[in-house]
């Protein structure tokens, strides 16, 4: 790649902003060259406007840039997105307005009819859905968005064996505190404790799994016609969901099928070696009591699903556990992947 190009991160004072800051660091193909957030962080230098939460000092790289309001003209074509949703539907559509091109971690236009809620290993042509949205909401720019942190564990978990024909899916979570932001859960809440709700977090997972996994067809995706049931609990565990899921079938297969399916699962970002691509995107752990949060969530650069403990299951038909990291691959990583899919396939240009 010769030329670079420059992005710039919408939100970025927050937590999914700084993990987007993180993340690009030496990126191959990106320069991070713009920061917006808040008229109250506006104008500030950048170590000046944001407490910085994550390992390690401000990245000098962006530690001096001068923090711009959330409202496009002097912003570059390529953004991405961190705002909260309370502000990320209007800000998000200007930007598109006005010719940028949106890649969206906030909620509030995943499952927008016309809008590519996207995991690039299983539904790369979704992106089909923008040159409808371009004529729909008549705008030269675009919006992609990036499913829930849950969600995409679960997806990545399911997508080696859509062809056997998903019929149910139950999924219980096991989320870290990070998925909360900052500061996040009070102390007095989670330590040592369980809290068995988080706010829409279960309605999102079943609607999101079944668009993701569902098919393109024409001006809309087809929804996955399999009932999908989730149950999504809170866990003192600082970054990592885990999922277990169980799953029936259409096909009946065999253990080793499965297996087979697993270890064989590969897609178009590993064909097109894309920057911030695993070699592998489901890794499957062979040890009883693996995958782990505090031993497993890292590897990778954050960016696989790790499985584990596939055995049948008496009330579907199998079932095994799922991790992964929830603000890289649930989060800043997978909006970036998502970004090298769409310069690999010219919409960038």
């Amino acid at each position: 790649m010769e030329t670079r190009i420059e992005v710039g991160v919408l939100g970025a004072t927050g937590m999914v902003g700084q993990h987007f800051i993180k993340f690009l660091q030496g990126h191959p193909w990106f320069d991070l060259t713009w920061l917006g957030a808040s008229d109250r962080s506006a104008g500030k230098k950048y170590r000046d406007a944001a407490k910085w939460h994550l390992d390690g000092p401000t990245p000098a790289s962006v530690a001096d840039l001068i923090v711009e309001d959330s409202k496009p003209g002097r912003a570059p074509k390529l953004m991405f997105s961190a705002m909260d949703a309370s502000v990320a539907t209007e800000i998000e559509q200007a930007f598109a307005n006005a010719g940028h091109v949106v890649v969206s971690n906030s909620k509030n236009h995943r499952m927008d009819q016309d809008v590519p809620l996207l995991v690039p290993e299983i539904n790369y042509e979704h992106l089909k859905l923008i040159p409808g949205q371009q004529r729909l909401r008549g705008w030269k720019g675009q919006i992609v968005t990036n499913p829930n942190c849950s969600t995409i564990v679960l997806t990545m978990g399911l997508a080696p064996l859509k062809h056997f024909g998903i019929i149910k899916v139950i999924a219980t979570t096991l989320q870290a505190i990070s998925g909360a932001g900052y500061p996040g859960v009070p102390s007095m809440d989670i330590m040592a404790n369980v809290i068995p709700f988080i706010g829409g977090e279960e309605e999102k997972m079943q609607q999101e799994t079944q668009k993701i996994l569902g098919n393109f067809a024409g001006d809309h995706i087809e929804p996955l016609a399999a009932r999908v049931s989730a149950h999504c609990n809170r866990v003192p565990v600082v970054d990592g969901h885990t999922v277990t899921i169980s799953v029936e079938l259409a096909s009946k297969p065999h253990e080793k099928d499965i297996r087979h399916a697993f270890d064989t699962y590969s897609s178009v970002p590993q064909e097109r070696d894309l920057p911030s691509a695993p070699k592998r995107p489901v890794i499957y752990m062979t040890e009883p009591d693996r995958p782990q949060p505090r031993k497993d969530t890292e590897r990778e650069r954050g960016m696989a699903a790790f499985l584990g403990r596939l055995r049948a299951c008496p009330v579907l038909d199998y079932k095994f556990v799922a991790l992964g990291h929830n603000t890289v691959r649930g989060a800043a990583g997978a909006a970036v992947l998502n970004a090298e899919l769409m310069y690999s396939e010219g919409l960038l240009d």
